[in-house]
């Protein structure tokens, strides 16, 4: 057999092997690249009258969205840290709770790539004192204050 013939049965078979592994693998992995869950909750106790406003949009200019969130409402996104590309994903969000706001850096890859977990889960908790980081939804750190 020839050195071409040889490297199409690899390439043939790298392609063959990384696409049965795409159905194995969770949701957070392609061949594009590694995704991390983003998500902001509101996690005040009574703020019916006042909803928690949310803005976020990425640092290419991406707007991912806003909204009224009420008790347990969230707002989540994806973001991929692509494999193909330099610029790695960065997202802000302004909080806005009767007169006071707040912005901060939902996710940047540099900081939380590895803060995120290996379940890739970067989770905010919006407390009436304060900003709550969790990468797994049951434990809960305060990151800082709305001051």
């Amino acid at each position: 057999m020839k050195k071409w013939q040889i490297f199409i049965i690899f390439l043939l078979a790298s392609y063959i092997v990384f696409m049965s592994m795409k159905h194995h693998q969770p949701e957070y992995f392609s061949i594009n690249g590694i995704t991390y869950q983003v998500r902001v909750v509101n996690g005040f106790t009574s703020n019916s009258a006042l909803p928690l406003v949310i803005w976020c949009t990425s640092q290419d200019g991406d707007i991912i969205g806003g909204r009224a969130l009420q008790e347990g409402d969230d707002l989540a996104w994806d973001a991929t840290l692509s494999f193909w590309t330099t610029s790695n994903p960065a997202f802000t969000c302004t909080m806005k709770w009767d007169r006071t706001r707040k912005k901060f850096d939902a996710f940047r890859v540099h900081q939380d790539g590895t803060k995120c977990g290996n379940l890739r889960k970067c989770s905010w908790l919006v407390k009436e004192d304060g900003f709550y980081f969790s990468n797994d939804e049951f434990n809960w750190v305060k990151d800082f204050s709305w001051s």
